[in-house]
């Protein structure tokens, strides 16, 4: 049977499959309440040496295990997540802030991507075979994969750093945000009966934690999600050592309607998309251009179906779907964002408010009307639940519009005509696109970003490659014949 955690203790960081405290604490704040949490560690330079130096030792005997043995420990693994799911979706709810439906879905998720996980496999190709040689195209691990996790998907992002890692022979070290350490640790706790010691280890910390993990010589690979100016400080570390890096970076992804959709079919996943966790997702539909002969129509009938249905709350509240910024320096950045409104003169077509009375961090949805396209809310990714409307007339424009930011996450492309909408997604630079919605993500398809939003691509086969080095091996038959 499957372990079970204690959600409110915190007995230290998970080293060489044990708890190692340490002699300084800290606690985050839950969001909705403005609470502090539990007490968790905070890891120094020793703690982080003693980690790698156990995930080295351990990447010997590790790297050598069958995948059958790595899938059948991945299963348990994901077995005992599953047993504790209630536990960590309300731990997530606490630390996040996100609603307890979105946590629920979160926890699911991650149990499926790490099921998927296991049975996936990088092919050993045969790229020549004859009398005299074969050559074969292999994958060996990397070794010591630093996972550096941000604070709005813990969880998915957190397991979906740690699966491929561990099922390509790797051992992991994973650093969890300083805003949402709690789930992370937990997760650690639960892998330490089930994976050898100095496998999977989690070092809670403090900011300077993420820096010695990306210079330090002795980790092979940082796999980073984060903002795109903390990614090109990553990347520039990791430079130092020359070492590999997978950057997950930021969006201000594109919603393209045509003029053709069914507006009340396609408004409850637009809407929802724009406004789920705050907007504090890096794939949320962050700029909505809608088609001129329906942009009136499509505008109203957003505006009614926020009012309607996207309520603003505390995570455990019945039908919140926008629950608190998750911490006070992105609650002040959004609020400097829905400031710029009335600066700036934008037509609000439904506006947001901040709730300054109370506790927590709560932002309601604000809808702009058609601002102009080089304004700070059409180019800067804002990371709340605010999003501006813009018309369009010609397909070549808004195809332009959409691919002229320095990112290119995900965008979406909505049509009764499926056949010209695949064919304006075939022109969009970004890392995701989808045709009639907006978000879709499956362990077994590669997920990345292109120009700014990344470097590399996480899950599905092609991010299982990542976490390998690529090597030719030659194979001479009759040499000593």
């Amino acid at each position: 049977m499957a372990s079970k955690i204690d959600i409110t203790t915190y007995n230290g960081n998970i080293i060489n499959g044990a708890f190692v405290s340490t002699p300084t604490t800290r606690h985050s704040i839950d969001p909705a309440t403005g609470e502090p949490l539990y007490e968790v560690p905070v890891a120094s330079k020793a703690d982080l040496e003693d980690a790698v130096s156990h995930a080295r030792a351990a990447f010997k005997t590790w790297s050598l295990t069958t995948h059958e043995e790595r899938s059948a420990l991945m299963l348990k693994y994901a077995d005992a997540v599953e047993a504790n799911h209630a536990d960590i979706a309300k731990l997530l709810t606490m630390e996040q802030g996100k609603p307890i439906s979105l946590s629920n879905k979160e926890v699911t998720m991650s149990i499926h991507w790490l099921r998927t996980f296991a049975t996936m496999q990088i092919p050993e190709e045969v790229l020549e075979d004859d009398e005299e040689r074969t050559i074969y195209s292999t994958h060996p691990p990397v070794g010591v994969v630093g996972a550096i996790v941000p604070w709005n998907w813990p969880v998915l992002l957190g397991l979906g750093k740690v699966g491929p890692a561990l099922m390509t022979g790797n051992t992991v070290i994973v650093k969890p945000s300083p805003f949402t350490p709690y789930c992370d640790l937990k997760l650690g706790e639960l892998a330490m009966p089930i994976f050898p010691p100095g496998v999977f280890q989690v070092l809670s910390g403090e900011d300077s934690l993420g820096p010695w993990m990306t210079s330090h010589p002795d980790i092979d690979m940082i796999s980073f999600t984060g903002s795109i100016p903390t990614g090109k400080r990553v990347a520039a570390s990791c430079a130092q050592t020359l070492k590999r890096c997978v950057l997950e970076l930021g969006g201000n992804d594109a919603a393209i309607v045509c003029g053709d959709v069914d507006i009340a079919k396609c408004m409850p996943k637009i809407a929802t998309m724009a406004f789920l966790n705050s907007g504090q997702i890096c794939m949320c539909a962050k700029r909505i251009y809608v088609h001129e002969s329906i942009y009136d129509e499509f505008r109203d009938a957003m505006v009614e179906f926020t009012k309607k249905n996207i309520k603003t709350g505390g995570g455990f509240e019945d039908g919140v779907v926008v629950g608190p910024v998750q911490n006070s320096m992105q609650f002040e950045l959004v609020k400097g964002m829905y400031a710029e409104v009335e600066k700036c003169g934008w037509k609000v077509a439904l506006e947001g408010k901040v709730r300054s009375s109370g506790k927590g961090y709560f932002i309601e949805p604000a809808i702009i009307d058609n601002p102009p396209e080089d304004s700070q809310i059409v180019r800067e990714e804002p990371f709340g639940p605010i999003v501006p409307l813009m018309k369009w007339s010609s397909e070549e424009d808004v195809i332009g519009r959409a691919n002229a930011l320095r990112t290119g996450l995900g965008t979406s492309v909505w049509s009764k005509d499926v056949a010209n909408a695949e064919k304006m997604a075939r022109q969009i630079s970004a890392g995701s696109v989808w045709v009639n919605s907006h978000f879709d993500v499956a362990p077994n398809v590669p997920f990345g970003g292109h120009k700014e939003s990344g470097i590399g691509m996480e899950w599905g086969i092609e991010g299982f490659r990542h976490f390998t080095n690529s090597r030719s091996l030659w194979v001479w038959k009759k040499i000593f014949e």
